[in-house]
């Protein structure tokens, strides 16, 4: 690994680690429906389908491995940004409620719309494409102001003021064990309703993915002989998706990064899977006031995200698998608004058992449900 990072330097390991690590993550994700939007439905519905099983699966082995690797002293995330910065509660309470209510319009959080897209569901392309505009536009250009101030409003301190673990006084023993009570509820939700071995595995791996990008960037960050070090980060697809806009269109010379190999990666490894199980396939919208809600719903999870400094994967598996406080509010608005929007429309426009199944809520593999 060292003579690897030697020969390629930061720059180039960090962007093929960000492809290989996003193959793994985009293979995975398709392969189990991973999706917030999908579980947040399930749980508030109360309807037994395995999408809330699946979700818990990547969200308790993202936190049991990344506070295990932690705990053994194998990786240090103490200077990762979500950690050290200055952060923002009402950025992660707007914003977190703004991504939740998208994800439900756009029928798929941004990592969802991406794993869509490379199968071939054009709604998600366009959709995507919209989602990196406006996050961008929330970034550096003409939506940056509003998000400055929103996120103005109530701030908080970097380092020991934005870790929940130092706050609470548990420390890492009750991190662990929290995250191991999560995955005994998994394990038994998944007998119960009889989830098939990609939905439980191909969500473990997702987690897996959230927390091997946690080692894979400390440990460039400490090994790497560059003046600047190399940011410690996780998977997270709102900033990516913008760099990779940006990238494209406008500077096409800079030097890999970790985002840039990371968006590609999670397309290829979705395509491949899709492609393998013979689940590629062109699909479009169904006429203008479906269109119109997909667009309005990107535009939210791309100001959303990047006001939260987070999405359903950035904020909601990698800033909570290290306990990241604005992490943890930006999930608990997402889930709580996500909740909302979905009672307030899909549920009066008909009945539960006809709404159940959206256009991108796809079964599970190998999975049936009982009860």
């Amino acid at each position: 690994m060292d003579a690897w990072l030697e020969r390629l330097g930061q720059a180039q390991s960090l962007g093929w680690g960000g492809l290989l690590i996003g193959l793994v993550f985009g293979f995975f994700a398709q392969r189990s429906r991973f999706c917030l939007r999908s579980a947040t439905i399930e749980f508030s519905r109360g309807l037994p389908g395995g999408k809330l099983t699946v979700w818990l699966f990547a969200f308790s082995f993202a936190l049991l491995v990344t506070q295990g690797l932690i705990a053994l002293g194998w990786m240090d995330v103490g200077a990762a940004r979500q950690l050290a910065t200055r952060g923002s509660l009402s950025g992660a309470l707007v914003g977190g409620a703004m991504f939740g209510c998208g994800m439900i319009l756009a029928r798929g959080c941004s990592s969802r719309l991406l794993v869509l897209a490379a199968q071939g569901n054009l709604r998600s392309v366009l959709s995507g494409l919209v989602f990196a505009v406006t996050a961008q536009a929330a970034w550096s250009g003409a939506l940056a102001p509003l998000r400055e101030h929103i996120a103005g409003w109530w701030t908080v301190e970097g380092g020991p003021a934005r870790d929940l673990l130092a706050i609470s006084g548990l420390g890492r023993p009750a991190a662990l064990l929290m995250g191991a009570l999560w995955l005994l509820a998994a394990i038994r939700w998944a007998r119960h309703q009889r989830v098939g071995a990609w939905g439980w595995g191909g969500a473990s791996m997702v987690g897996l993915s959230v927390a091997g990008a946690w080692w894979f960037t400390a440990w460039v960050a400490s090994s790497a002989f560059d003046a600047q070090p190399a940011p410690v980060q996780s998977l997270s697809f709102t900033g990516p998706s913008a760099e990779v806009l940006v990238r494209v269109l406008f500077a096409p010379e800079r030097e890999p990064s970790f985002d840039f190999g990371l968006v590609p990666g999670v397309f290829l490894g979705s395509f491949l899977a899709a492609a393998l199980f013979r689940e590629l396939k062109l699909e479009g919208f169904n006429g203008g006031p479906a269109m119109r809600r997909y667009l309005v719903g990107a535009m939210l999870m791309g100001f959303g995200g990047m006001l939260a400094g987070g999405c359903a994967v950035g904020a909601g598996l990698s800033g909570a698998a290290v306990f990241n406080l604005t992490a943890w509010i930006t999930l608990c608005a997402m889930w709580a608004a996500a909740a909302l929007t979905d009672r307030l429309l899909d549920q009066r426009e008909a009945p539960v058992a006809a709404t159940a199944a959206q256009p991108l809520d796809e079964a599970l593999p190998q999975t049936t449900t009982k009860g």
